[in-house]
């Protein structure tokens, strides 16, 4: 097969060698999935300034995100089951990120434990947390992350109540897949991934089995996950977390001027304007019409960071335009481990990285850090 040339090409691939109900589970969003399509949608009704006799030479993308140096503005957000894309998937992202100079975050959801992260790399990752009503097992994470130096912390605050996505109902949709007739046809269809996930031993999810009280096996996991999302996370629940965590925090889930500015006087280091990949609150904002109007609410008080909808690198360029300094990938890099494991997390960065760069030069400009609204031509939301 040829060389995939975009991440559509990379999903094309990883629908045909991943499972129904996990390539579904990174494809889907909420309810209706109408925030889900927006987040893509809405990146088109961006237009850039094309520039023309301008020099070209000596194009930088090199950046940092919370004082963390990162060869172009992206790092690899946080996804849960990365590790039934492809075995071992946090593992191998974690890899190919950190051979690519960006950052990889690490979800408390994942297949792969800190652990496990943190023992096939040799630079600090960040890791991503939910907030439990276990508070002992909340703190147990933060230590085991500070144990793995991880340099950053992100705290994840738009999950307090899940919202239903109907395709991971109707696939039925569990870790590792249970042994169902309908869950046997979706798996007799993928040999190449059924023969990877028979050579690894991480098919459940690897932070929480054996850490949290009374979840000993996959089979008390799911009545622990669905009784433990703490509702009742408030701000008072930051406070204690920075503190505990005493490094770099970072706050993922704004979607509002009122929150970005409270966000702002939290003490946090950064936020991601953020709507879940439109897999919580259907219906919501697209990610992207959002930026602009948190980056003006917010000014300097605080790094503003994107997340959403992102599916080349002409979108990391708009969304760092309109004020962001750093964006995250998710299904992007999730389409490349599922379709080539490793090597298809490094290709849907190259990918990433080729148009910015292109597409950066032909608007004028040699240096990200340049790159503002006045690359912009029109924008209607």
């Amino acid at each position: 097969m040829s060389k995939p040339l975009t991440i559509a090409d990379l999903k094309t691939r990883a629908r045909r060698r991943v499972p129904k109900m996990f390539f579904d589970y990174a494809d889907s969003g909420s309810w209706t999935e109408e925030t889900y399509r927006a987040n893509e949608e809405d990146f088109a009704k961006v237009k850039l300034r094309q520039r023309v006799l301008v020099d070209m030479t000596n194009r930088s993308l090199a950046t940092t995100m919370v004082g963390q140096e990162t060869s172009m503005p992206v790092a690899l957000a946080p996804t849960g089951l990365c590790g039934m894309q492809h075995a071992d998937g946090e593992m191998l992202a974690a890899k190919a990120a950190e051979e690519f100079g960006v950052p990889f975050t690490l979800s408390t959801m994942s297949i792969c434990s800190i652990e496990d992260v943190a023992s096939v790399t040799s630079k600090p990752f960040w890791f991503q947390l939910y907030v439990m009503k276990d508070r002992d097992f909340i703190n147990n994470l933060i230590d085991r992350a500070k144990a793995a130096n991880c340099s950053a912390l992100m705290l994840t605050l738009d999950l307090q109540i899940l919202g239903q996505r109907h395709k991971d109902l109707r696939n039925g949709l569990s870790a590792p897949p249970k042994w169902t007739v309908h869950h046997g046809i979706q798996l007799a269809t993928k040999p190449f991934w059924c023969m990877d996930m028979l050579r690894t031993k991480r098919r459940g999810f690897g932070n929480i089995v054996g850490h949290a009280k009374n979840v000993s096996d996959l089979s008390s996991l799911s009545s622990w996950t669905a009784e433990q999302f703490d509702p009742q996370l408030s701000w008072k629940d930051v406070a204690w977390i920075k503190e505990r965590w005493g490094g770099k925090l970072i706050l993922k889930g704004i979607l509002d001027e009122e929150d970005a500015r409270a966000a702002a006087e939290s003490g946090a280091d950064a936020i991601v304007v953020s709507n879940h990949g439109g897999r919580q609150l259907d219906g919501a904002l697209s990610s992207i019409s959002m930026l602009p109007r948190i980056v003006d609410a917010v000014g300097d008080k605080i790094e503003v960071h994107f997340d959403g909808g992102i599916r080349s690198g002409q979108d990391v360029l708009k969304a760092v335009a309109l004020g962001a300094r750093g964006t995250y990938i998710g299904r992007p890099y999730l389409y490349g481990l599922g379709a080539m494991g490793k090597a298809g997390v490094t290709t849907a960065l190259e990918i990433i990285r080729k148009e910015m760069d292109v597409t950066m030069a032909l608007c004028g400009k040699r240096d990200i850090h340049t790159v503002d609204r006045s690359v912009i031509a029109e924008t209607r939301f």
